[in-house]
């Protein structure tokens, strides 16, 4: 078996549609060393498949189930659901596996598969790895099922149901939205028929926007990564707060009832102050990535907790979570975990939880968000041909250690490829913006002369 990877990423395969490795062959090798690396021994693999919005998840399903039944394991297809739901129909099902066709975040022209094992947690990498194996193997197609053994395709159509009746079962039985107006931003993604449901089916008035899926739009300037539209709208209906979701609704981005974004961070350290003061943080401790603002680390920490740091990659906090018998973790993109109830980030249960704690303390958005204060903090994002090891940018290195020599203790510098993007991320945080601004562009423009 090979290190290096090939074909996944920190989040499963992703890549445009049509362009190796997400191109019908490909996809179709994939879903034939799934089946063949799950199969199992005294009856048929089952396999759940779920997809975003996008125009090439057609092809992509159609794709997937015929390598998977190529190799003698049943397929069931769900139709477009959110991420967390593919992993709770996973689960809940008892199914082998669970494929996820979406790029989540990306436009889309991209699209990408992300793999669940039955428990609903992201397979571990080293599965993916002998699954990589499989797909480059000659051998993969001497696996195939005899005539009478060739597997079978099967949609369902009551997952999106069974999604929401699971989302409001988080929600306290004592509590209701009654009296709140919210808006919800869909994404034009998987969520946007469920999120909306959820809300009202708990007493919200429900402003739905960005709800209209035509294959094309999902995350067309709006979504979590655009939320501009998503607080004009919350000003103008007088709006209790606003949620956005992305592409597959496994991140949650708030806007308050001023139109004042509030992001994972924040909402991190929102939920963990409560959860720790009711005893319901596993030993006090959240998990968060190294993108993380400094200002979680002083909230969390000022409220008798700590905060325990991992790679970037939701997968990895996931991972840190199981490791250390912790409960709650996230990304400040909006990647929301909350193991009690769900095994990956969940857009639709984590902005639950932010409004179950709206309703019991009777306070606005915007006020409890302010518990955490935010270091002054700037990502820029340099798109490279290459992405050459850091270590071996001795100049990059060099302008790296004079910045943070400069910041001292009062601020750090973090330099990352993107696991997912061809693009380089440099995240300066300091108490002067101006200042760490020029020094991220700096270091930014040094590292793309060594990676054209």
């Amino acid at each position: 078996m090979t290190g290096k990877r090939r074909y996944f990423g920190t989040d499963g395969v992703r890549g445009v549609s049509n362009v190796e490795p997400m191109t019908a062959e490909s996809v179709t090798r994939l879903g034939m060393a799934v089946a063949a690396r799950l199969r199992q021994e005294n009856r048929h693999t089952r396999i759940v498949i779920g997809k975003d919005t996008r125009l090439s998840g057609y092809m992509f399903e159609s794709a997937m189930a015929a390598g998977i039944v190529a190799m003698g394991a049943d397929v069931w297809i769900t139709g477009p659901l959110p991420t967390p739901g593919i992993a709770f129909i996973t689960s809940s099902m008892r199914a082998d596996a669970g494929v996820v066709i979406s790029a989540s975040h990306n436009a889309f022209a991209d699209n990408g598969i992300k793999l669940f094992a039955r428990d609903g947690y992201k397979l571990d990498d080293h599965v993916e790895r002998e699954i990589e194996d499989l797909m480059d193997s000659p051998g993969l197609y001497e696996l195939r099922a005899p005539a009478a053994d060739i597997g079978y395709a099967t949609r369902i159509d009551d997952v999106g149901g069974r999604y929401i009746v699971f989302c409001k079962s988080v929600f306290p039985p004592e509590l209701t939205l009654d009296d709140m107006k919210i808006v919800v931003d869909c994404a034009n993604g998987a969520a946007y028929r469920t999120a909306p449901a959820v809300l009202e089916e708990l007493g919200a008035e429900v402003v739905a926007i960005h709800h209209e899926p035509n294959g094309k739009n999902i995350n067309d300037q709006c979504g979590a990564l655009y939320t501009e539209s998503l607080a004009q709208r919350v000003l103008e209906e007088k709006a209790d707060l606003g949620i956005a979701l992305d592409g597959d609704a496994d991140r949650l981005v708030l806007v308050d009832e001023k139109g004042k974004v509030v992001d994972g961070d924040a909402v991190m350290a929102l939920c963990a102050t409560r959860m720790i003061a009711s005893g319901k943080l596993a030993k006090n401790t959240v998990v968060a990535t190294v993108m993380s603002n400094l200002g979680l680390e002083h909230a969390i920490r000022g409220a008798g907790g700590t905060l325990v740091r991992t790679g970037v990659g939701d997968r990895y906090v996931v991972a840190e979570m199981r490791k250390g018998g912790y409960n709650f973790g996230g990304e400040q993109s909006g990647h929301l975990v909350f193991l009690d109830h769900m095994t990956t980030g969940d857009g639709t249960v984590a902005a639950l939880q932010v409004l179950e704690v709206m309703v019991r303390e009777g306070r606005k958005l915007s006020e409890l968000a302010s518990v955490m204060t935010r270091t002054p903090q700037v990502l820029i994002n340099v798109k490279v041909g290459i992405k050459k090891p850091l270590k071996d940018l001795k100049e990059v290195g060099k302008l790296i250690a004079s910045v943070e020599a400069e910041l001292g203790g009062d601020g750090r510098v973090l330099v990352r490829y993107s696991g997912t993007e061809p693009k380089a991320r440099v995240m300066i945080e300091g108490p002067d913006e101006a200042m760490i601004r020029a020094r991220a562009e700096q270091i930014g423009a040094e590292l793309v002369k060594y990676c054209i």
